[in-house]
């Protein structure tokens, strides 16, 4: 908090970059299949995360030589065209063999990456947000999803169904206990 942080200290926690093949196949293969976005757009009109045609995740993004800590708190993270010496990768979208490079790539961490093998979204946020971000992340429900096949003619207390397929984390559990208002 004393000091500002840099674009360097960025880059050497995250990165938004498809990795070289030749150095680490396997963190390659990882990138690839976890992180990339999409396509979406003219590359995949079908793609769920398209809002009356524009991606709601706000991809692709700008290709950038370097990290550049951004206005809004969060930085716009180092991706580096073709051109400038970033990787490209084909994917197989809707039975076609596109390229795709470094615009698609969702920013993570390496060291997550690399440990849990799996979709794992990591920003950097410096600004009063996060604070905002946190109180609701920490306050939201927990999923869950409920069926079953009964007999159309009984009775469907969908009450007790809630209650019996929710699970209150510790952090909730204890907003309850201390009787604080949840809304």
């Amino acid at each position: 908090m004393m000091e500002k942080i840099t674009p360097n200290n960025i880059d050497e926690i995250l990165s938004a970059e498809i990795p070289d093949i030749e150095i680490d196949k396997d963190f390659h293969d990882i990138v690839s299949k976890n992180m990339i976005h999409g396509p979406c757009g003219s590359l995949n009109n079908n793609s769920p995360c398209l809002s009356e045609g524009k991606c709601t995740k706000r991809y692709h993004r700008d290709l950038l030589a370097e990290t550049i800590t951004g206005n809004d708190g969060y930085p716009l993270y180092r991706q580096q065209s073709t051109e400038d010496g970033g990787k490209s990768i084909k994917l197989k979208v809707l039975n076609n063999t596109i390229d795709v490079d470094n615009l698609w790539v969702v920013p993570y961490s390496p060291l997550q990456l690399k440990t849990y093998n799996a979709h794992i979204n990591v920003e950097y946020c410096t600004s009063v947000k996060v604070i905002k971000y946190t109180c609701k992340f920490v306050n939201k429900g927990s999923n869950m999803a409920v069926f079953g096949v009964e007999n159309t003619t009984a009775s469907n207390n969908e009450v007790t169904q809630y209650q019996r397929g929710r699970c209150i984390s510790s952090n909730e559990a204890a907003w309850h206990i201390l009787s604080f208002s949840i809304h």
